[in-house]
């Protein structure tokens, strides 16, 4: 310190001599010593201009200044007659950063961590910068656990002012922890305690994470949750006294010693609710989980205060405060719990901002919402708001926040941020069987028409067996009160003569329209009516009931087609599902106006259950029942099929079911399909949440009109599934091994499909 200021001292009196001339006028500036800092940029920092007068202390001004820029090691004025002369020496700049001894990162993003820290290639060498780069190496390894890390610098300076910066870097052994000691365990053993660490001793399975690596983050966490258990099973006074952590003098091994108190166990002697509930006292009662006789539970508290608090959310009361206030007998270890309800003011929509959303129309996403500017908050009604925002599958991420209106404390706003993500798709699939061979499908699929929310799709499939060529396009708003209105067009060419499905070939083309009414906040009727002609073409040598067909009803046949259907939605997402349900009834009737006289009927019912934050568990059952009336058939052609990929995986597609005597598979006029699938994220993966593996039992059968339903014709199978929705469009993969193959039955165990975005 005391030479540091020597130093100034010197440096000031060897300024003061310097300058102990006359102040003179500025007629003109001059910059010697400059190689790479442009003349201008010197100027803009001076504080002294042409004109001005200067002396000792613009001068001391001007010096500091430039110092200030970091771009100069060294400065210096002078004046030549009526000029000021300004002597520059610049700081070199980095040509280079090199690492040596570097595995556990890429050198890549060693480079941005340094850049974050002010140390980069082409900028000005900074002292002060490396060492905080030195720091931030040191502490990236110290985070891996590798606490003997050794980090040291050379500087090499090359030509034209320029160093070459080279961090040495020896990484050492992984830290980890030896020992786990816990002080003051008596109503548990201290291995169950132990169980309840994300940090642990080294075992046969540290190898696959990193639990017995010390992190200050991880060990915060831990004794949270020994707390959150000790309160939750009735120990209301339970501690924390200290935390030691210790590591040996060669950085290998750890040593973590943790002191608590227990305390005793504490029972629920008495609840009361006070305060100014505005809502009938019965009701909140009925949300108190704490009972009076039962062991004190910390969750049942906080639950308890959020269901109230909830409650009152929906009545406007935003900032309603919910305190338990505890009274303690330490004597019977018996607690008694008052909680203080005080709602504070209701609170208004003042104004529902959204943002994000340069492609969609503003108008799309507030015709989803339920909570409306001016009303009073509703909780529900926002959480709602943000579910049927996220359903549109128009956006990568939607969030919702509610903050206050600084200075009107009735008043709070609705801020929407959306991330969008691409709605138009050219898609492809592709899959081989040993029926239809190698089947190429595709088309153009639009979503979010121009950001109105209209959909317009085109598919076109190219397959050998089935050729379908069909425009769709509807108006999820066709009326304000969200009445839907859609066009179909299409053509199906079917071609069965080299699989073995029934030899025939059928032509298709038709048209219609149809409605969507919302009966409820998840829950729809559709209707729709249709026309359509279908040309039928038999092979030589027809099966009997073909033939038999065609000569009673004709090769050609003018359908009108009536469809009712009803479905009810709850899924919290309309991708990556966790929890909900979907139900769909469809009817398709021909009606007695043209040729044909049947009927189909369809039943799913899909429910997402979650098994824990991050697994969800799918159970899927179809139901199909089909038939004729009016003394006319099930056109075969209508058949119920199944196998492939949307019924049971494994087999070839539409080959379960009745076959007649030659193997072709005739279809039948009920079908069954159900599956058991348990979704999870990749391995890995954190919060990306664009990849979900799949475990799937898959069960499914068709009967023919004669047959009787059981369970000797169902067919197994399990598998393993992979989804990913990847920048270049959604690919799914999965592999499936049939359980009860049956002789007859054709097995296709790999299906993928995959698609391009635009």
């Amino acid at each position: 310190m005391k030479l540091k200021l020597l130093a100034s001292l010197l440096l000031l009196l060897n300024f003061s001599t310097a300058w102990a001339i006359e102040p003179f006028t500025v007629k003109d500036i001059r910059v010697e010593g400059i190689q790479r800092t442009e003349a201008g940029t010197v100027f803009s920092y001076l504080p002294i201009k042409v004109g001005d007068r200067l002396d000792d202390e613009q001068a001391a001004k001007s010096i500091h200044a430039l110092y200030a820029t970091g771009f100069f090691k060294d400065v210096s004025l002078k004046a030549d007659g009526n000029v000021l002369v300004v002597q520059v020496q610049e700081r070199p700049s980095i040509a280079s950063i090199e690492f040596n001894g570097t595995s556990d990162f890429p050198k890549d993003q060693l480079k941005e961590s340094m850049k974050a820290v002010g140390l980069a290639e082409a900028r000005i060498f900074d002292k002060g910068a490396l060492d905080k780069a030195t720091q931030e190496l040191k502490r990236q390894y110290v985070a891996n656990g590798k606490y003997a890390v050794s980090v040291s610098t050379t500087v090499t300076e090359l030509e034209r002012n320029r160093v070459k910066v080279v961090f040495n870097v020896v990484e050492g052994e992984v830290s980890k922890i030896k020992q786990i000691n816990l002080i003051g365990t008596q109503a548990y053993k201290e291995k169950e305690i132990l169980a309840l660490m994300k940090l642990s001793m080294p075992g046969w399975f540290s190898w696959f994470g990193s639990s017995d690596q010390y992190s200050k983050q991880k060990l915060s966490a831990d004794l949270e949750e020994l707390r959150s258990f000790y309160m939750d099973h009735g120990y209301l006074e339970f501690n924390i006294n200290s935390t030691q952590v210790s590591i040996t003098p060669n950085k290998k091994d750890i040593y973590i010693t943790v002191n608590l108190t227990e305390g005793a166990k504490y029972t629920v002697s008495k609840v009361g609710v006070s305060g100014d509930m505005l809502i009938p006292q019965s009701e909140i009662e009925k949300l108190v989980q704490v009972k009076v006789g039962d062991t004190f539970s910390r969750k049942a508290l906080t639950d308890t205060s959020a269901k109230i608090g909830e409650r009152l959310g929906l009545a406007g009361y935003a900032f309603a405060n919910v305190n338990a206030i505890p009274t303690l007998d330490k004597e019977k270890h018996n607690v008694a719990f008052d909680f203080v309800i005080d709602p504070g003011q209701r609170v208004y929509i003042r104004r529902i901002n959204i943002s994000g959303n340069s492609k969609t129309r503003d108008e799309v996403i507030r015709r989803e919402f339920r909570q409306v500017e001016g009303a009073w908050f509703d909780v529900e009604k926002i959480k709602k708001s943000k579910q049927r925002v996220d359903k549109l599958d128009f956006f990568s991420e939607v969030n919702i926040k509610t903050p206050a209106v600084q200075g009107a404390p009735d008043q709070m706003d609705v801020n929407l941020s959306v991330k969008e993500k691409s709605t138009g798709s050219i898609n492809a699939g592709a899959g081989y069987s040993s029926g239809e061979g190698f089947v190429i499908t595709g088309g153009v699929t639009q979503a979010n028409l121009f950001g109105s929310g209209n959909y317009l799709s085109t598919q076109i499939n190219t397959g050998k067996v089935n050729q379908v060529y069909s425009v769709s396009y509807t108006n999820p708003y066709y009326t304000d009160n969200g009445v839907s209105r859609g066009f179909d067009l299409y053509k199906r060419n079917t071609d069965s003569q080299s699989t073995s499905v029934s030899q025939y070939s059928s032509h298709t083309l038709g048209g219609g329209v149809r409605f969507g009414v919302p009966i409820g906040e998840d829950e729809s009727v559709n209707y729709g009516l249709a026309i359509e002609r279908t040309e039928l073409g038999l092979q030589a040598s027809p099966p009997n009931r073909l033939a038999e067909y065609v000569n009673l009803f004709g090769a050609k046949n003018n359908n009108l087609l009536s469809t009712v259907g009803w479905g009810r939605d709850t899924r919290d997402s309309a991708i990556f599902t966790t929890e909900g349900a979907v139900q769909r009834a469809y009817a398709e009737i021909a009606l007695p106006a043209l040729d044909m006289r049947y009927y189909k009927l369809n039943y799913q019912h899909q429910l997402f259950y979650p098994v824990s934050s991050s697994v969800t568990l799918l159970l899927n059952a179809e139901l199909g029942v089909a038939g004729g009336y009016d003394g006319k058939p099930l056109p075969f052609f209508k058949n119920f099929y199944a196998g492939g990929p949307g019924s049971v995986r494994g087999f070839d597609p539409n080959t379960l079911g009745p076959q007649d005597t030659t193997g072709a598979v005739l279809g039948g006029t009920r079908r069954v399909v159900g599956a058991a699938e348990l979704l999870a994220p990749f391995p890995g993966a954190g919060k990306d949440n664009s990849v979900r593996l799949s475990g799937f039992l898959d069960a499914g059968a068709v009967y023919g009109a004669g047959d009787l339903p059981g369970s000797a014709g169902l067919r197994y199978s399990i598998g393993a599934a992979l989804t990913w929705f990847a920048p270049v469009g959604p690919l799914k993969f999965s592999y499936a091994i049939p359980l009860n193959k049956q002789g007859v039955d054709k097995i296709q165990r790999f299906q993928f499909t995959l698609g391009s975005v635009f």
